[in-house]
């Protein structure tokens, strides 16, 4: 099967995929007589107070704008400087493209990077890789948080999802995952084996890698680098706080509920679907419902305009971002610089 075709057949099967768990989501929203759902989606809208959603969309902004200086400071040990503007439009345009491609906005950012800066790409992706393991920890450790406030609410949701984590099922399942992992790694190294190209490729991604964790030992500002990984999170935090301040069925929800809403979440976005639509869409009603009694059709709607929102801000900014950055391209002299891709 051509290669073409194959990723357009993955990528409709996502699509697919998606737009089922939308639907899914969707018939949780009861409406009366005469009401279309679209009708009680327009209604839960005009009821949030909008100010909290303003002050939710600049609190993104920051965190965005932190993080893109936080990568400046892990590309400055490997001898790059580029603008602190121009990480940030790479990285509004990584979010835009992740919206479409689910994971691809990391290679994005790095290309629009080297466009704006010639940074090669295989030496910014390697700290692109440490940024996400250290988001990674701190994600672990908000879950965490969130299980120790919540222990019996959350371990009772997870029992609900449709996961057999027991038993025989268990051994199954790690079973699967076993014989999955050693077939993809016996094809990766047949791969190389056999293919000069895919040897090249694996050769500079380990190097991009290497690049990438020697960056964040060779860090100037260590502390400023701790205090804005705990800000970026921090602001995430206060996002969904604002959310839940702008709507009548939540503003009542305490801290412990953002907590849970994390840990949901991350558990939704982990699906490698497109922006986690679908998968969001599906987990956060259910547990926003399970855990703290909110009415099905409220919740829905709530995640609704909670997920469109922040996907329209991101749209918004990824493609002014693009703008941008196109201007910034066409107004550098062009100099023929493939061999540093």
């Amino acid at each position: 099967m051509p290669r073409r075709l194959k990723n357009f057949l993955q990528y409709l099967a996502i699509l697919a995929i998606t737009a089922l768990l939308v639907y899914v989501s969707l018939r949780g929203i009861n409406v009366g007589e005469g009401e279309s759902k679209w009708d009680f989606l327009s209604k839960t809208w005009a009821q949030a107070d909008k100010l909290w959603l303003v002050i939710m969309a600049v609190i993104a902004m920051v965190s965005h704008l932190i993080r893109a200086h936080r990568w400046v400071m892990l590309l400055e040990p490997i001898g790059y400087k580029p603008k602190i503007a121009h990480s940030f439009y790479a990285l509004m345009v990584g979010y835009l493209v992740n919206l479409v491609i689910p994971r691809g906005g990391e290679i994005s950012r790095c290309y629009n990077l080297y466009k704006l800066d010639k940074i090669p790409v295989v030496e910014s992706f390697g700290t692109v890789v440490v940024e996400r393991i250290v988001d990674l920890l701190c994600l672990v450790l908000l879950i965490a948080l969130s299980f120790t406030f919540e222990t019996g609410k959350l371990i009772a949701f997870v029992e609900t999802l449709p996961i057999d984590l027991s038993g025989q099922g268990k051994i199954i399942t790690l079973l699967i995952i076993g014989v999955v992992a050693i077939v993809i790694i016996a094809m990766i190294f047949w791969l190389i084996r056999k293919n000069e190209k895919a040897r090249n490729l694996m050769s500079k991604t380990w190097t991009s890698f290497a690049s990438g964790f020697k960056s964040i030992q060779k860090v100037r500002q260590k502390k400023l680098f701790i205090l804005h990984s705990f800000l970026i999170w921090f602001l995430y935090f206060a996002m969904s706080y604002a959310v839940l301040k702008a709507f009548p069925a939540t503003e009542n929800l305490g801290i412990t509920a953002v907590l849970s809403l994390f840990a949901i979440g991350a558990i939704a976005m982990a699906a490698p679907l497109p922006g986690g639509t679908g998968s969001y869409h599906v987990l956060v009603p259910q547990g926003l419902t399970f855990l703290y009694g909110i009415a099905l059709s409220d919740a829905v709607a709530f995640t609704f305009i909670f997920h469109a929102w922040q996907t329209a801000l991101l749209i918004v900014a990824g493609a002014v971002s693009l703008i941008i950055t196109s201007v910034i391209v066409k107004q550098k002299p062009h100099v023929e610089t493939n061999s540093e891709k």
